[in-house]
């Protein structure tokens, strides 16, 4: 095993309240890519900057390799100095670093370099600093969030990046899909303290289970441990004073760690409140059109949205799907065509903006609209504070300003002010942004078991594929030109449909082009063979098609080792990698033979 590039060792930090950190520690060593995870507020981004150099602990060790570089995502860029976002990239490169890399990085990432730092939207700064930390290729590469404000298709080419770079990786996401992609290795978080489990974040969740429900195992057995103490005590023959005292010593330190005991923190409980149901026929769009100026956003697109039905819509940033949502929801009118929508609606928005939100408002105020300390929550008079610790606000922060909250705090707070109110049509625009896993959890459970009908915005492949039940894409994904369409099922299932109708349309265009002797063929003309080209494609065919089917059995076998992926993740990604490009070409050969027989046997008669 490779020495640590960086350690820290037994950190503790506290704000003067309880402890944020209190023993955590994190060893990166060469090609490590971690995941840091832990709910909101666990200290993951403080674990971060003191790994950066950003913040100081109070206490604990810290070691960084003196020839190790480290470079952190900024969560708010400083520009100042810089008049080009090209500038102020390439001002992170060292003297033997490639510039080339800074123009190959901000145009993947949707940007031109041109742009004035002063001018950029909150997305494009993010995107902007990105750049700069990842064109160096630093020894050890900290990334807080990386996937924020990024479209579908840069996550994934962002995805790659992430996976070849020589760089040792750590990660705070609450993009589930892009950690279990990208990460090999995960730091647990959790009151204070971090636990090390060496495989991807695929395997977190069910180990984490299994590390609470010991946990909750040895609190069980110290209880039943405290009630023996106690009863020998009292009931036990008496024994000598000095061991009485000292099991009475045993016995009040027991009790202590019972009592001190800290216990996860807990989930999010609510539920919807119910309301009026909605008409059959939620929303119909027929033929509707948008463009601004010269550019189409949507061409004619129609729709009929049932209720119980659960849509989400994606795409590249830029292609029109929040504007394409307001049409549907009658916030903005068509240029063309018409949008009905049902009767009986009670429509509940939560906005990726947040621009419901008053930062100067408290949060008891926010929820209840300033009626007093209750609102009704289905049909009940619920406390307000009593209502906030369903969603992990304590009955002290009720007359905290929202100013104050942190981003996934403010997101948990609008759900709570949307599960409160009677609805029966949500739309969410973006409604995974800074909540962490376990809210996201029960955010999928609502949105899963929502009587009424979802309409959502999400970047979120993991969070799409557990929910919608129809997906509204581009028809053109790299070059969006205002067509759309709408597949069955999520996001995964978009991308086989799409696959198929592309492959659908190779073999149609195929088919359109038949060689001239088979239309000479066809036509009744004079017979004609197979090219010299096609005869020895028809004869080698088969061997190079057993060749594949050969090398696929090879690492089949290999893969079917149920530790390979424990003792060697490189080797299994690289064997997965190869079976997956042998299946591809073993396709294409099938179809080629397969045509050139059918071909054959037309021209033999």
């Amino acid at each position: 095993m490779a020495p640590p590039i960086l350690k820290l060792d037994d950190i503790f930090l506290s704000f003067g309240g309880a402890p944020l950190l209190a023993g955590a520690g994190l060893q990166i060593e060469p090609g490590d890519k971690i995941c840091l995870v832990g709910r909101n507020g666990s200290g993951k981004s403080t674990l971060l900057k003191i790994a950066a150099g950003l913040v100081e602990a109070q206490s604990g060790e810290v070691f960084r390799h003196p020839s190790s570089t480290v470079r952190y995502l900024e969560q708010a860029p400083d520009f100042a100095g810089f008049n080009t976002v090209q500038a102020y990239a390439e001002a992170g490169l060292g003297p033997g670093d490639d510039p080339y890399r800074v123009t190959y990085l901000l145009s993947h990432l949707g940007l031109s370099g041109d742009e004035d730092p002063r001018m950029l939207s909150g997305g494009e700064s993010r995107r902007a600093a990105l750049a700069r930390v990842m064109a160096p290729e630093p020894d050890i590469l900290l990334l807080d969030e990386p996937t924020n404000h990024l479209d579908l298709p840069t996550i994934e080419w962002l995805e790659g990046e992430l996976q070849k770079t020589r760089s040792a990786l750590v990660l705070i996401s609450h993009d589930r899909r892009f950690l279990e992609k990208v990460s090999t290795a995960t730091v647990w978080l959790d009151r204070g303290t971090s636990r090390r489990l060496d495989r991807g974040f695929a395997h977190f969740e069910a180990w984490r289970d299994q590390v609470l429900e010991a946990e909750e195992m040895e609190q069980h057995k110290l209880g039943k441990s405290i009630e023996r103490e106690e009863h020998w005590l009292r009931y036990g023959v008496t024994a000598r004073r000095k061991r009485n005292m000292r099991r009475l010593g045993e016995l009040q330190t027991m009790r202590s760690n019972y009592r001190g005991h800290k216990g996860p923190q807990g989930t999010v409980q609510a539920t919807v409140s119910d309301a009026q149901e909605s008409g059959k026929l939620v929303i119909e769009a027929d033929k509707i059109t948008k463009s601004f100026g010269e550019r189409a956003i949507v061409t004619p697109f129609s729709i009929r949205v049932h209720r119980g039905d659960c849509i989400g819509l994606v795409g590249p940033n830029g292609a029109g799907k929040t504007t394409l949502l307001k049409m549907l929801t009658g916030q903005l009118s068509p240029d063309s065509g018409v949008v009905k929508l049902g009767t009986n609606l009670e429509i509940a928005t939560l906005d990726q903006k947040r621009e419901d939100l008053d930062p100067e408002d408290t949060l008891a105020n926010y929820l209840t609209d300033g009626r007093g300390e209750n609102l009704l929550v289905n049909g009940e008079q619920r406390h307000v504070t009593g209502y906030m610790k369903e969603f992990l606000f304590q009955p002290e922060q009720a007359r905290t300003p929202i100013r104050n909250l942190s981003g996934g705090e403010r997101a948990r707070l609008m759900l709570a002010r949307i599960l409160s109110r009677p609805t029966n049509l949500l739309i969410l625009d973006e409604p995974t942004n800074d909540l962490d896993i376990e809210t996201l959890d029960l955010l999928q459970e609502i949105v899963a078991g929502f009587p009424g009908t979802v309409i959502l915005v999400s970047h979120d492949r993991d969070f799409l594929d557990r929910t919608v039940t129809s997906t509204i894409a581009p028809a053109v994904p790299d070059a969006p030109d205002g067509r759309w369409i709408e597949y069955a099922g999520g996001y995964s299932d978009m991308l086989v449909q799409r696959k198929g109708a592309l492959e659908e349309r190779k073999r149609a265009e195929k088919a359109a082009e038949k060689p001239k002797a088979q239309q000479a063929t066809a036509s009744g003309s004079s017979k004609v063979k197979l090219s010299f080209k096609q005869k020895f494609a028809l004869e080698n065919l088969p061997k190079e098609m057993a060749k594949a089917e050969a090398e696929i059995a090879k690492r089949e076998q290999v893969m079917a080792d149920p530790n390979l992926f424990t003792r060697d993740p490189a080797t299994f990604n690289r064997l997965a990698g190869e079976m997956e490009k042998l299946r591809a070409s073993l396709t294409d050969m099938e179809e080629e033979w397969l045509e050139l027989e059918m071909l054959r046997e037309e021209l033999e008669g």
